[in-house]
């Protein structure tokens, strides 16, 4: 058995050295991981991915050092990929993550990662995708990735988890900054933690007052077509796309309250007291209050994406995109290599010459990439 075959074998095993080099390898772009990933894609595709995310200060680790034991109590095995910012002087993560969920150390159903951003944007590190594949393969049934502290840019978590829990707290200051566009469109739960502290009760009400408005606006968010088609399961709807509702759960199914209003149809009633909005709950992570509710939404939420046929979808999305993303880094790879830097640089040099304009000067650095433009 070759060295990539064997770990592979490893990897389906458990075994957490293995896990971890592989890991390694992801991160530091080794080409020999390559063909261990080729021979681990059959056994991908079953963990339930989730996402914490939100503001610095929010409390995220702590939430997730509680939401692994809940999902211990329920017998589950669960990964946890930390996304911490890098060392200035190693690269490699601060690991300050990794250090609020010490008493899971010696749990051998708990696998706990920390992964340098790089100076990767967006909340999440370049290897993270890759990283959530070896979890999935080795048998973990909840990978959990904590982001870094994001703003309302960094949003790539929308792009590896299945399930978004968008963490919020009290006490930031202008607390409606926690609900702008762009970090509040992604998430799938809202959960308000140090829900304990003064102005919890201001912000739960901040959120739901923000997911009222943009339901019945119309607004396009991450909730909004999968409430859309869970409306449609429950014959709330008439003439809806059936192409999205596929491989429905009988178990799911029956969970899902067909008495609730589920979408924006809805918003055409005068009184929409039953307007269905996402889950959001407050939670004090420090002393576990609301961790098990949240874990029952988290739980709810997969089941539903089941349901809608949704999970299969949003996957699909997601490595296109992430597809697009590893074209683009080659691109970029080659245009930064030896044989183009200095073409690049003339061809600079005779846009700020006036001796050739921005657009011929774009088309003949495409030709010596061999792109076709069409601008």
């Amino acid at each position: 058995m070759d060295d990539s075959l064997l770990s592979a074998d490893k990897i389906r095993k458990g075994d957490t050295r293995y896990i971890a080099r592989l890991i390694s390898m992801a991160e530091n772009g080794d080409p020999q991981r390559i063909e261990v990933f080729k021979a681990l894609h059959g056994d991908t595709g079953k963990a339930h991915v989730i996402g914490i995310t939100g503001p610095p200060g929010s409390g995220k680790s702590t939430l997730t050092d509680k939401i692994v034991g809940e999902l211990r109590r329920l017998d589950k095995k669960v990964a946890v990929l930390a996304v911490d910012p890098s060392s200035p002087f190693s690269g490699g993560a601060i690991l300050g993550d990794r250090i609020r969920m010490q008493r899971h150390a010696t749990d051998d159903s708990v696998y706990i990662r920390s992964l340098a951003t790089r100076g990767h944007l967006g909340g999440l590190s370049q290897a993270v995708y890759e990283s959530v594949r070896v979890l999935d393969a080795a048998g973990f049934d909840s990978i959990i990735i904590e982001t870094v502290g994001v703003g309302q840019s960094e949003v790539d978590i929308v792009r590896c988890a299945d399930t978004i829990v968008l963490v919020s707290v009290p006490g930031l200051g202008d607390d409606i900054q926690t609900i702008k566009a762009g970090v509040m469109e992604i998430g799938d739960i809202f959960a308000v933690n140090k829900a304990d502290k003064d102005g919890a009760k201001r912000v739960l009400r901040e959120i739901k007052a923000m997911l009222e408005t943009a339901v019945l606006n119309g607004a396009v968010t991450r909730f909004s077509e999968l409430f859309q088609a869970r409306a449609h399961l429950n014959g709330k709807t008439s003439g809806a796309d059936n192409s999205t509702i596929s491989g429905a759960n009988s178990g799911a199914e029956k969970r899902i309250n067909t008495d609730a209003g589920a979408f924006h149809h809805i918003a055409a009633v005068a009184a929409h007291s039953g307007l269905e909005l996402p889950p959001v709950l407050a939670t004090v992570a420090e002393t576990g209050e609301g961790v098990r509710e949240l874990v029952l939404e988290i739980q709810n939420h997969a089941e539903d994406l089941c349901a809608t046929g949704f999970l299969s979808r949003r996957r699909k999305e997601n490595i296109a995109w992430e597809l697009k993303d590893a074209l683009y880094r080659q691109m970029l790879k080659k245009l930064e290599g030896n044989e183009t830097s200095g073409l690049l640089s003339d061809i600079a040099k005779s846009v700020v010459d006036i001796q050739t304009d921005f657009y011929d000067a774009l088309e003949g650095l495409a030709k010596a990439l061999k792109i076709e433009m069409s601008i």
